[in-house]
């Protein structure tokens, strides 16, 4: 009776697990089964859920117009941008822990500046960025989003370094290496999985931007989410290109988080969230 019990409810699991899994996947294939439909199968109705062949004409169309530079360009912004973050606000957050900088007040006052809304301070920042020649260029996002990523990178990295005994550093040290060799060679490999956790999910924030790319771009590096309001128009609307450019846009976030998705859940179950 017991096994018979142990069964269903194995059963009852995988059913329910499943249909979380749909209801989270359906989007994403719908969103491609838009970009490879015909006009007259997106307006179909009843709904047509599989299309009858594969049209690439949406995708042609993007690479021809130069609208798939969109996803270039969120790649070289939101990247470079997460490798800045992660070294200064590795360093940072090092400084902190071990030098007791600024005390536990200066920890507060950093990811308080994260708080800020964006919008209150989007038009001082384009006037400051008119005033300096950076509007609609990669140095001037780059910077912007490296500052906005800061205060998280530093609070989630302190909380991974404090984990870290200071007794291994100590040991280090008394062999030889320099303070720089510690942090390359021993704090960070120990906080590896916190260490990416961080990376994506600060990667992910630039990527996902859309008011400061809306504000501070004009033509030359549009990013993917302010490419895909584009195709939205008053009198009409081009499905198959947002479908497209969706698709174009959400592959690579799939591709990093299935690259670090074993450091995702590593980094998520240690101390940073105590911090």
């Amino acid at each position: 009776m017991r096994r018979w019990e142990h069964g269903w409810r194995l059963v009852l699991r995988m059913i329910l697990a499943l249909a979380i899994a749909l209801f989270f996947v359906f989007p994403i294939y719908w969103l491609a089964s838009i970009s490879f439909k015909s006009p007259e199968e997106i307006f179909a109705y009843p709904p047509v859920w599989v299309p009858a062949e594969l049209n690439v004409s949406a995708y042609i169309a993007l690479f021809r117009d130069g609208d798939a530079w969109a996803v270039w360009n969120s790649l070289v912004t939101a990247g470079l941008s997460t490798v800045i973050a992660m070294i200064l606000g590795t360093l940072a957050a090092y400084g902190i822990v071990r030098y007791r900088t600024g005390g536990e007040n200066l920890t507060i006052w950093i990811i308080s500046q994260r708080m800020i809304p964006p919008i209150c301070v989007a038009f001082p920042i384009f006037l400051l960025f008119v005033a300096l020649g950076l509007i609609d260029t990669f140095v001037g996002l780059i910077t912007l989003y490296t500052a906005f990523n800061l205060p998280y990178v530093i609070w989630m990295m302190r909380g991974y370094i404090q984990d870290i005994p200071l007794e291994l550093e100590q040991s280090a040290l008394v062999d030889g290496l320099s303070r720089w060799a510690v942090i390359t060679k021993v704090i960070i490999p120990m906080a590896r999985g916190g260490f990416f956790a961080t990376a994506v999910f600060t990667f992910i924030f630039a990527w996902n931007d859309f008011l400061f790319a809306l504000v501070l771009t004009r033509s030359e590096v549009v990013t993917y989410p302010v490419q895909v309001t584009g195709y939205f128009g008053s009198q009409s609307t081009f499905w198959s290109q947002i479908g497209a450019m969706s698709m174009l846009g959400v592959l690579p976030m799939m591709v990093v988080v299935a690259t670090m998705q074993r450091f995702i859940v590593r980094g998520m179950s240690m101390g940073a969230v105590k911090g």
